[in-house]
């Protein structure tokens, strides 16, 4: 409430405006008499004491409220006179006070703005300061390069952020300041870079501009580079670093013992210039990653550019990490991106190669496989280092040092349990503290988990714990050492808790993801959700569960070993706690899907009971899974559930490829497809064809697409499956579509739609009315296109879901503007952008408000129309070039429009700017989607 009062600047904010601003679309029952509860708390906190209703900082009157910010003073406004401040300075050439000023003024950003808070209005906040955060960093850059200042300018620039990636101006001034420091090679490396991401991501080549500076760089050319002053200087010196390192390192925990010899080895000093790596190997529980934890902590000083931690999970219960999956995660630690980054390994490590070239890091990997998982993570700037954990030793990777990690001597390992359990208490049964430790046969975790349980238990002896432990003859798989197992200090935990955390614990075992919050295990024990939290507490009182975030849980790996090996020993009851996990994923996945219930999922169960009030509460859940909603098909798969697999995979398509996550979407659909012989449900083996086809056609991927949706056709004839059949055809037409093919599309939709026995279908109809239309459209029949407009438009009223709504709008308003029929145009695409809005579809958005922009224009409106698309723009920015294969023909069509916006205005100069962009996209024109 504060936020949105704050924001409009002192002008009067009516109940509506606050309303929608604080709560959505989703307002309180009580309607407007809540924002006085929410005001008055204000009012008491910000004004002095004693002050009149009419004095208040907060004035109100009939239906609204406005904040006296002339009594205040807001950082927003500061920003703003600084930044006015610093390009006046700059405009003036006084470069060297104008990045005084500069800093000062993006020296009042701390995180991310607004965060935390939801809403559209926030969002839209959050977005309009991070872009003049944005343009006040590159005023500040330029003005370093300009000073000289070629050290500080790389320091800022090691800072990256999504869209660095393609900004070739961003590229230019990195080159210039690498070359102003004296490393032409790493100048010319960081073109090459970025040459190779445009050619192998985007299929363009960099730009005239980027391209003369590296023949420069080629040619030396210190005036060219470097401006006459700057080339002039004697000397260019260098600037101490300002950048804030990464650090990603685990706590550590617990005092290290025992191992001050390994622990030299490890941060001894190294030969510079190169990449240096130590590995260090032993036995599971012997405190590898104690040790590599603590070592990477006496050296992150020494490493200015980050620390960066990485768990491969080679010996884990859950999926082994990729090299892929690692490098995306290391690439986001270091701010290279925040959307979804290329699949591909060698992609992947070209692009963690440019990123860490002028960075001097520190990287720890733990449990490691073998060799092939390191060498794509290796960092590359030089003087970084690397120390690599793992169970196995690893001769093929060049080492600097190799370090064995053996079990505690005893005296080491009885000092350590003695540091545990106290002086005094150990020193009453110095025999049974010996004995302990040879039970734990010197193996730290074993040493720390005894000694928590007498920690915890201050009544029991040591000697007992010794009986207990040496009565206890079940192992824990490949923590076996010898005849002792750490399994028997887990076994104590679990045999503290009452009847019904015991259960709890053995149903977190069966839990598809690494994290989860109360709902899965709610499910999963059918129990409320209060009752869940509170087993759910109590065990992470017990130190047998974490949690890492408010409402967040996860299993330590070695724990989740033990609760699923104990879950394993009550065949019936694990059967039935993983059916339900896997029901509650495919009630989401299936919920939140526009495909709608029951006709969109003909087979396979339907959602009943699912803690889902609708779509969006499902969404929500799904979101909070992040990049693990994959691995709960590979998890299905794994325990034989191979039905509930693929439909699961079947039920995200349309969740994923609304988020443009086509990558996981078809991570999914192949792990299901590998398997779907194995499925006792006949459709799956047609409708995972028809999803991996649908999804293709997202990715552009046309040839592929209509292979499978030609595989899909053929069997859905042959197994009589007429609702997969005509989604096949109406997949063929979108296909058709996308390559020009027009009439054959229109065929393919009648053949589709007049399928005899094929149920009805909300979203498949819409969809093929609105196919059908593109074709009509791309035919140029304009009447026959909006024929089948309204016809999708009838049947997505009925789903009741805004993005397949909007999006029939969208198209609708499309032949309206080809027409000249404004105003109907304008009518449509307002409704069309405030239901993608809900919907979240930033392209779809982007796409509508552009859109209104050109129909605002051609009604005579033209300033309207520059302001709507600077406002698709901002959408635009929040996509990925990455994942979303229209980026640049959207940024095109927006800035085209744009500048016809401008012509309109007669700001000639800015529609040259604008009609200039378009043509330094790094894209080609392709066909409208």
């Amino acid at each position: 409430m504060l936020a949105a009062l704050l924001l409009r600047q002192g002008a009067v904010v009516s109940h509506e405006q606050l309303m929608h601003g604080v709560w959505g679309e989703e307002p309180p029952a009580s309607g407007h008499k809540v924002l006085a509860s929410h005001v008055n708390p204000l009012r008491r906190a910000l004004d002095a004491d004693g002050t009149r209703h009419t004095e208040s900082v907060i004035r109100s009157g009939k239906g609204w409220y406005r904040f006296a910010v002339d009594r205040v003073r807001l950082d927003v406004a500061d920003l703003s006179e600084r930044g006015v401040d610093a390009r006046r300075t700059k405009a003036s050439g006084e470069l060297a006070r104008a990045v005084d000023q500069l800093s000062s003024a993006l020296a009042l950003f701390r995180g991310e703005p607004l965060a935390g808070l939801p809403g559209a209005f926030a969002q839209a906040e959050r977005e309009r300061l991070s872009e003049r955060r944005r343009g006040l960093r590159l005023d500040r850059l330029e003005c370093l390069v300009l000073l000289g200042r070629f050290g500080d300018a790389l320091d800022d620039l090691t800072v990256r952020f999504p869209s660095d990636r393609y900004d070739e101006s961003l590229l230019a001034l990195r080159m210039r300041a690498l070359y102003g420091c004296e490393r032409q090679a790493e100048a010319l490396n960081a073109y090459q870079g970025m040459r190779v991401r445009l050619r192998d991501e985007l299929g363009v080549e960099p730009g005239e501009g980027v391209r003369r500076l590296y023949e420069a760089v080629l040619r030396q050319d210190d005036e060219d580079l470097l401006g006459p002053a700057a080339a002039g200087s004697a000397t260019r010196p260098a600037r101490p670093r300002t950048r804030r390192a990464v650090n990603e390192l685990p706590g550590d925990a617990g005092r290290l013992i025992g191992r001050e010899e390994e622990l030299a080895q490890l941060t001894g000093a190294y030969a510079p210039g190169s990449v240096s790596i130590v590995t260090v190997d032993g036995t599971a529980g012997v405190g590898k990653t104690a040790l590599v934890v603590r070592a990477a902590r006496e050296l992150s000083d020494r490493y200015p550019d980050g620390s960066l931690f990485v768990d491969l999970r080679a010996h884990s219960t859950q999926r082994r990490q990729t090299p892929e999956q690692a490098l995306q995660r290391l690439l986001r630690s270091l701010g290279a991106a925040k959307g979804e980054l290329p699949s591909g390994l060698e992609e992947l490590t070209a692009a963690w190669r440019a990123a860490t070239s002028p960075l001097r890091l520190l990287l720890v990997l733990d449990d490691v496989l073998d060799a092939d998982q390191v060498r794509p993570l290796l960092p590359a700037g030089a003087g970084s280092r690397v120390l690599v954990a793992g169970r196995r030793r690893l001769p093929e990777l060049d080492a600097d040092r190799r370090v064995t990690l053996e079990p505690l001597r005893s005296r080491g390992a009885v000092l350590l349990l003695t540091h545990i359990l106290g002086e005094e208490r150990a020193s009453r049964e110095p025999e049974a503290t010996r004995r302990l430790v040879g039970l734990c046969d010197g193996l730290p975790l074993a040493l720390r988990i005894a000694g928590s349980r007498l920690q915890n238990r201050r009544t029991w002896t040591v000697e007992y714990l010794v009986g207990r432990m040496a009565d206890d003859e079940r192992r824990l798989g490949e923590l076996t050492v010898g005849d002792r197992s750490v399994e028997a200090a887990f076994r104590l935990s679990y045999d503290q808790l009452a009847p019904d955390e015991q259960r709890g614990f053995r149903a977190l075992g069966q839990v598809p993801t690494v994290e989860f919050d109360v709902l899965a295990p709610a499910a999963m024990l059918g129990r409320p959700l209060h009752d869940t939290e509170r087993i759910l507490e109590s065990l992470v009182d017990a130190n047998l569960l974490q949690q890492p975030r408010p409402g967040r849980y996860r299993l330590h790996d070695l724990v989740r070993v033990h609760a699923r090996r104990l879950a394993e020993a009550l065949p019936g009851e694990a059967a039935g706690t993983r059916a339900a996990a896997l029901r509650l994923y495919l009630d989401a996945a299936r919920i939140a899907s526009d495909w709608g219930l029951p006709t969109g999922f003909p087979s396979g169960p339907q959602p009943c009971g699912a803690p889902f009030a609708n779509w969006r509460d499902a969404e929500n859940w799904l979101d909070a899974a992040g990049g693990e909603l994959a691995d709960v098909v590979g998890y299905a798969v794994a325990l034989g559930e191979v039905d509930h697999a693929c439909w699961i995979a079947e039920a995200l398509v349309d969740y994923f490829t609304r988020q443009g996550r086509y990558h996981e979407s078809q991570t999914a659909l192949e792990i299901a497809l590998a398997h779907v012989a194995e499925a006792t449900d006949p459709r799956m083996a047609i409708a995972l064809r028809n999803c991996s086809a649908y999804t293709g056609v997202y990715q552009r991927r046309y040839a592929y697409s209509r292979a499978l949706f030609t595989e899909a056709l053929d069997l859905s004839r042959h197994g009589l499956e007429p609702i997969e059949e005509a989604r096949a055809l109406v997949g063929l037409a979108s296909v058709d579509v996308s390559v020009g093919e027009g009439e054959q599309a229109i065929s393919r939709v009648a053949a589709g739609l007049n399928v005899s026995r094929a149920p009805h279908n909300d979203w498949v109809a819409s969809i093929a009315y609105v196919i059908q239309g593109l074709a009509h459209q791309l035919e140029r029949r304009n009447e026959d296109a909006l024929a089948c407009f309204a016809k999708a438009r009838t049947h997505a009223d009925r789903s009741r879901r805004p993005r397949l709504l909007g999006r029939v709008l969208s198209f609708a308003a499309d032949i309206h503007l080809r027409l000249g029929r404004y105003a109907e145009a304008k009518s449509l695409l307002r409704q069309a952008v405030h239901l993608v809005e809900e919907a979240g579809d930033v392209f779809l958005c982007a796409r509508g408000l552009t859109r209104l922009g050109t129909a605002e224009q051609a009604e005579g409106d033209p300033g309207t129309a520059v302001a709507l698309h600077h406002q698709a723009l901002m959408q635009h920015r929040l996509l990925s070039p990455l994942t979303e294969p229209a980026y640049d023909w959207l940024e095109m069509d927006i800035r085209s429009r744009l500048g016809h916006a401008y012509l309109a205005t007669g700001r000639i100069h800015a529609a040259l700017a604008q009609f200039q962009a378009v043509l330094d996209v790094p894209g080609r024109p392709w066909a409208t989607p």
